[in-house]
């Protein structure tokens, strides 16, 4: 079923998405903290965990993106990944100044955030 919807509806959704996206990373990352004071995570687990908020976070946003759209899902998907990675990479510039600390995983957690959004757009 083709829904019609405007412009601006749109730009609204994508932009709710992202935020409810932020708002759930923000939460599962002070949970990770948490659990990190509390029990002394090493580094890898905590690195794991990281990239385990990314591909869930994307997922979710793929996944309320495709289902609202109802067709090309998984283009809906793409871009929500893609926008949560964006806005993820700015942050990161500004709170480094710079691209140094941001360089060494920059496609890794490309692909992981497009991917999993693409997914979710693709299951919903």
């Amino acid at each position: 079923m083709l829904k019609k919807f405007n412009l601006s509806t749109r730009i609204t959704f994508i932009l709710k998405c992202l935020l409810i996206s932020y708002l759930l990373t923000t939460g599962l990352l002070l949970l990770l903290a948490l659990l990190l004071y509390r029990f002394g995570l090493s580094e890898k687990v905590v690195s794991i965990c990281i990239i385990g908020i990314y591909i869930i976070v994307t997922f979710l946003a793929g996944f309320l993106a495709g289902k609202r759209e109802g067709s090309q899902k998984f283009l809906w998907g793409l871009l929500m990944g893609g926008l949560y990675f964006l806005v993820l990479i700015v942050v990161s510039l500004i709170a480094n100044h710079g691209m140094n600390e941001v360089s060494g995983n920059f496609f890794t957690v490309l692909m992981l955030c497009c991917g999993s959004g693409m997914l979710g757009g693709m299951l919903s």
